[in-house]
């Protein structure tokens, strides 16, 4: 099994019974898929598991720290996988909310990895509701700070993380306006020949 499906069956598993939850892991999973393209052969399926394995810990059967990036974080580190377990530790800007829970000590246990992919897995999840609609950074960062409350540590968080995230999917949406998907007609038409991205 590829890592991306085993994620998929796994975040399926820990999410059964937090149906809003699993509704957004599905959309940042979908908007990976779009924009898998724009990465080597060997990273999209750490992208999509990474996408879809980026909420498990708040799982029931993972809560630990209550934080749930660590959370996830933890969990996945014990089952063999410390690229994904630092990429779920540190993604959406965690560094920030950890802090002010005072974890932040335990969230530098695991590597923050700076890259195109953990811009990427960023630009999913602020690109996507909490139902898993398509919705712009400003509106998920809006959408988060109506739930939580301005004054909540939650809406704080994302405060001191706006600008950076901003950033991040800023660089992505570059990337796909220089590297649009594309799409080629079917083999029986005239425009061409079928081929796939993937």
């Amino acid at each position: 099994m590829d890592i991306d499906e085993w994620a998929a069956a796994t975040a399926a598993r820990f999410l059964d019974g937090l149906p809003r939850r699993w509704s957004h892991t599905c959309g940042v999973a979908r908007a990976a898929d779009e924009i898998a393209h724009l990465f080597e052969p060997a990273d999209k399926p750490v992208l999509r598991a990474a996408a879809y394995l980026h909420d498990i810990g708040y799982s029931t059967d993972l809560v630990a720290s209550g934080f749930h990036p660590l959370d996830g974080a933890a969990w996945l580190q014990r089952a063999g996988y410390p690229r994904l377990a630092g990429l779920v530790a540190h993604h959406s800007g965690a560094r920030h909310e950890a802090r002010l829970r005072g974890l932040a000590a335990e969230l530098d246990a695991y590597l923050e990895e700076r890259s195109e992919l953990s811009d990427a897995l960023a630009y999913c999840d602020l690109t996507t509701g909490p139902d898993g609609q398509p919705m712009t950074c400003l509106e998920r960062l809006a959408e988060i700070d109506d739930c939580y409350g301005a004054e909540h540590l939650v809406s704080r968080a994302v405060h001191a993380a706006a600008p950076e995230l901003g950033e991040a999917v800023a660089r992505i949406q570059l990337k796909l306006v220089a590297s649009p998907p594309v799409e080629f007609a079917p083999a029986n038409s005239p425009e061409g020949t079928a081929l796939s991205h993937d």
